[in-house]
């Protein structure tokens, strides 16, 4: 079985999520007493937050570079960071290691495709909705993008960092989400990216009448189908 790397901590809260999606898919394809092989480095999101509202992109990915250098010296075979914003300088971060890093957006696009989705909403913070580094994955997938209005952009990414990014979970947000991503839905819209890993707290399958991609269980499953691809068969419960 290989090595995850994890950089956690943007936030705790949906690392939390990684850590239990990525054991339980472990436990489903290999059965009895299994659980992944994990190393986590959680880092002090305050820290990046303050680099993304000062637009220092660079100090960031030095931060988060250090961090995947770790896990690298700790064993880990691949790396996953567990958010969809800080892919924004993923090659910078790849750069400076020689283990890979698996691409959220990217796996997102793949899960996408394999549903046949053509045309997409998309939600997360305003950095992964108005920039291109992640829509460019969805695009090049030959998947249409739609994000919401301006003003609504600043509902859902206020609603990330004021309220999910602190544990905060609310009916009234929930709410503003779900007519956010209707309104997509008469744009065409025929699925939704939960593209902040935190969202996935927030808003489930069950609230929608269309299919919804959490990029966090994406992610996290396939960190762990790659962990354990040609190397097991699953065993019986005993």
């Amino acid at each position: 079985m290989k090595t995850i790397g994890l950089i956690g901590g943007m936030s705790w809260e949906s690392t939390v999520s990684y850590y239990r999606i990525i054991n339980e898919e472990i436990k489903k394809q290999l059965g009895g007493l299994h659980s992944a092989k994990v190393v986590l480095y959680s880092v002090d999101f305050a820290e990046i937050e303050k680099c993304q509202a000062e637009g220092d992109w660079c100090k960031s990915a030095r931060i988060l570079t250090e961090a995947a250098q770790s896990l690298e010296k700790a064993g880990a075979d691949y790396i996953c960071i567990c958010t969809n914003t800080m892919h924004k300088v993923v090659t910078l971060i790849q750069q400076g290691i020689h283990i890979p890093i698996i691409h959220i957006a990217e796996a997102t696009a793949q899960k996408l495709q394999q549903e046949h989705i053509q045309k997409v909403a998309l939600l997360g913070t305003k950095y992964t909705m108005t920039q291109m580094f992640y829509k460019q994955k969805l695009i090049d997938a030959k998947i249409d993008v739609l994000v919401p209005s301006e003003s609504d952009i600043e509902i859902v990414n206020n609603i990330i960092y004021n309220e999910l990014c602190l544990g905060v979970i609310s009916n009234d947000s929930k709410e503003k989400y779900i007519k956010i991503i209707k309104d997509l839905v008469l744009q065409g819209a025929q699925g939704v990216i939960l593209g902040c890993t935190e969202i996935g707290l927030l808003i489930h399958q069950e609230d929608m009448s269309i299919p919804v991609f959490d990029t966090t269980q994406i992610h996290a499953q396939k960190a762990a189908i790659m962990a354990i691809e040609n190397s097991y068969v699953k065993e019986k419960n005993k």
